[in-house]
């Protein structure tokens, strides 16, 4: 459902929500060990989250990667909108390019209600909840 690079730039997003503020920005190469990412491809990743105002950076020699209090109100729906887009999250389980409600694949009706519970928490939960949920504990990220 989600690609690889949806998946890479969620986890430097949470780290970052976790890792970074206005005053402490963090490099790419500070990010890409703890979560388990090549530093070029990942670097790219998070210039195109920081071209969509999705993250934020400074470049310079005391510049990297944050997130800004306005950046921690996106959704990780808005990550993957900008890695991925919205035909990815939206097309059908098995790849068929012609599977909807009229002409459903075989796992259609068993996908679609877990894909809109999925998609639906994607798009209302911010970054800082889900943050807040891996520093409480409730959820875990081995960063």
């Amino acid at each position: 459902m989600l690609s690889n690079s949806s998946k890479y730039a969620i986890k430097a997003v949470l780290y970052l929500a976790l890792n970074s503020s206005e005053e402490k920005r963090v490099m790419v190469k500070d990010i890409s060990i703890p979560i388990n990412v090549p530093q070029a491809y990942l670097a790219k990743l998070l210039q195109e989250l920081s071209r969509e105002d999705i993250i934020s950076s400074v470049k310079g020699p005391k510049g990297g990667f944050f997130l800004s209090t306005l950046n921690l109100q996106n959704t990780l729906m808005d990550v993957i909108d900008v890695i991925d887009g919205k035909k990815r999250l939206n097309s059908c389980i098995l790849s068929l390019e012609k599977c909807d409600l009229e002409k459903p694949c075989p796992l259609h009706n068993l996908i679609s209600p877990v894909k809109h519970n999925f998609i639906n928490n994607l798009q209302n939960k911010t970054i800082k909840d889900f943050s807040l949920e891996i520093k409480s504990g409730t959820s875990f990220l081995p960063l």
